[in-house]
């Protein structure tokens, strides 16, 4: 893909993120609950299938849990007091928040959003909640705005499937990890070939399915970028969810939820 076409696609992903952030909606896809997922399901519904637990959906502030994602990296993660962690496209805030109970009032978690809508909703619910361990940055996640070895711990939950430049985002990542910090992600990951219809269609980009790699494509970015540990679990419980998605096409057909893990090196 083109330079010019990564920009496009990226503002098309932003004005997508931007409605959604202006909005009460849910899933990966649309504004809409009704529109990707049939029935309307609550945010808090959505994220139990995702893997969270009653306890967690309940513990942010009202209008953080957006029912964006497809797993949880909160159960990889083993966050610990002190920790400083950065979560790449925080979206309304819902794993800044969990992780900012984790790593208590001597840690700090940074949540980085491309919409000015979503940080501002996101900023909003911090200051709602009281949370003063936590800073929502504006930025781009091939580009962020975090110094070099900044951070213990870097999460994502079903964001860096929609970056036009995977390897850069992992580069990133790595970059503003310290020695010996780690990388938590729950991401799609393809598992069968797509069809050219499929691939170029931007809405089904935006919904987290034609942006998705493969589980060979994921390892060798992230030794490129230096990490060492590389662990890539596929969550095969995830069709159920991923199906709803979209109306017209069952998109657990072509891509499954994954756990991805890895270190940078001591």
């Amino acid at each position: 893909m083109k330079k010019k076409d990564n920009q496009s696609l990226r503002e098309q992903v932003r004005a997508r993120y931007s409605a959604i952030g202006k909005e009460e909606g849910s899933c990966c896809c649309s504004v809409s609950q009704t529109s990707c997922c049939g029935e309307t399901k609550s945010a808090e519904d959505i994220s139990r299938k995702m893997g969270y637990s009653n306890e967690a959906v309940t513990l942010v502030p009202e209008g953080a849990n957006l029912g964006l994602g497809c797993g949880n990296p909160q159960a990889i993660a083993a966050l610990q007091p002190g920790e400083v962690v950065l979560d790449l496209g925080s979206g309304g805030g819902f794993d800044v928040f969990l992780a900012a109970q984790k790593v208590g009032d001597s840690g700090k978690v940074i949540g980085v959003d491309m919409t000015a809508e979503m940080v501002s909703r996101a900023r909003g619910n911090a200051e709602k909640g009281g949370y003063g361990n936590v800073e929502i940055r504006l930025g781009e996640i091939e580009n962020l705005p975090v110094g070099d070895g900044q951070v213990d711990v870097v999460m994502s939950n079903c964001v860096i499937n929609l970056s036009p430049e995977k390897q850069r985002v992992f580069d990133e990542a790595f970059r503003v990890l310290k020695a010996g910090g780690r990388l938590a992600i729950s991401d799609v990951v393809t598992i069968a070939e797509m069809p050219d219809a499929i691939k170029g269609d931007i809405d089904l980009t935006c919904s987290c399915v034609s942006g998705a790699a493969s589980v060979e494509a994921h390892q060798k970015m992230l030794a490129k970028s230096g990490f060492t540990d590389i662990r890539i679990d596929i969550q095969e419980e995830s069709k159920a969810f991923i199906d709803d998605w979209d109306e017209d096409v069952a998109a657990g057909d072509y891509v499954t939820s994954a756990i991805i893990q890895a270190k940078k090196a001591a």
